[in-house]
């Protein structure tokens, strides 16, 4: 089913008597029920106001497609959506839709916030086929329940989105990355902490212990970068070697989407925690391959197939997320985090108010 117009896809939605799975470009592999909706009929930007920092588009839109937008008025999405497809081995086209059901956000989160913090609107049809409108086309626009923060994360298990706001930001002037050669991940670690910490505003920060140096990014005015490099330097000196990277761009894509694991066998776990954990639940993983993020505040883990991680791990502040493991792994371990009672609890009731009859991407999220 792929429906060309929000109506159309309400009335799908009514009439249907059976499960369906809820697909956008068909870039995230999930499994599900045999029967889909694809919401790629629902493209196009419908609104795009460069002076109010301000898009709108239909669900299905490409993200390319909106970024080329963007970056023809000097603009971009500042939440830096990473693309899975080299990751998963998927073909398909990432679209806005997805990014946001699946609150994908990118190396500089850090600084700018997840893509939930850039959701000003949404349009959506609920389990029932009825259109549902919540947020609006400005920051302003506070009023009813925040359904919007709500529906970005949820996998489309809530509703299918047809339409997203979103607030987007100019393009940085300059931008400079800066590497510091360490002895080991906790060094590393530190010295990611050290720069979040300081003054300087730092936009990105990721370390790999492949190469043993922590990666930082400076974004702004070009004066105003040149400064700031320089302090952090500063700042850093005591940690290790720090140079300046040329060409920075290719390196941020591939920390971004995890480039180190593309085509390497084994299973890929996301990890969340605290970043001052991270040195400590690296040790206790044991993985093939590492890639911190976000100061240390996610990790990247390729582990041997069918590996529980969690198990691993022992008990920590934080969820563990397999990304990429083969359909046995998933079922017998869970693709989430196992929640606590009263999340569970919040989440089936969640889930009855805006699906009570359980069609949308069942057994997806627990």
């Amino acid at each position: 089913m792929k429906p060309e117009t929000e109506a159309e896809l309400a009335d799908m939605v009514a009439g249907l008597n059976e499960p369906v799975r809820v697909a956008g470009g068909g870039t995230r592999g999930i499994a599900g029920p045999d029967a889909v909706i694809e919401t790629s009929g629902l493209s196009g930007i419908t609104l795009y106001e460069p002076g109010a920092l301000t898009l709108v588009a239909q669900a299905g839109t490409p993200v390319a497609e909106i970024e080329a937008a963007l970056a023809a008025e000097g603009q971009q999405l500042a939440f830096e959506p990473m693309d899975h497809r080299g990751l998963l081995g998927t073909n398909g086209t990432p679209t806005i839709g997805g990014v946001v059901a699946a609150n994908i956000s990118g190396p500089r989160r850090i600084q700018a916030g997840a893509c939930r913090d850039f959701l000003l609107g949404v349009r959506y049809v609920d389990g029932m086929g009825k259109i549902v409108k919540n947020g609006g086309r400005v920051m302003k626009n506070v009023t009813g329940y925040d359904l919007v923060k709500l529906m970005a994360g949820s996998w489309g298990t809530l509703g299918v989105l047809t339409e997203v706001s979103l607030k987007v930001l100019p393009k940085p002037e300059a931008s400079a990355t800066l590497s510091i050669a360490v002895p080991d991940v906790a060094v590393g670690v530190q010295a990611l902490s050290a720069a979040l910490k300081s003054p300087f505003e730092v936009s990105a920060a990721a370390f790999d212990p492949e190469e043993c140096r922590a990666l930082l990014r400076l974004e702004g005015f070009s004066d105003s970068v040149a400064y700031r490099s320089e302090q952090l330097k500063g700042v850093l000196s005591g940690l290790g070697d720090v140079a300046e990277v040329a060409q920075p761009e290719a390196l941020w894509s591939a920390i971004r989407d995890v480039s180190a694991f593309h085509g390497q066998e084994g299973d890929v776990w996301r990890i969340s925690i605290k970043p001052t954990d991270a040195p400590e639940i690296a040790a206790r993983i044991q993985a093939d391959r590492t890639l911190f993020d976000w100061g240390g505040g996610l990790i990247w883990v390729l582990m041997p197939h069918g590996t529980d991680v969690r198990a691993r791990m022992g008990s920590f502040d934080g969820h563990a997320t397999i990304v990429r493991a083969d359909p046995e792994t998933v079922t017998r371990l869970g693709r989430y985090q196992p929640e606590s009672a009263g999340i569970a609890a919040l989440t089936k009731g969640l889930r009855q108010r805006f699906d009570p009859r359980g069609l949308f991407n069942p057994g997806l999220m627990g």
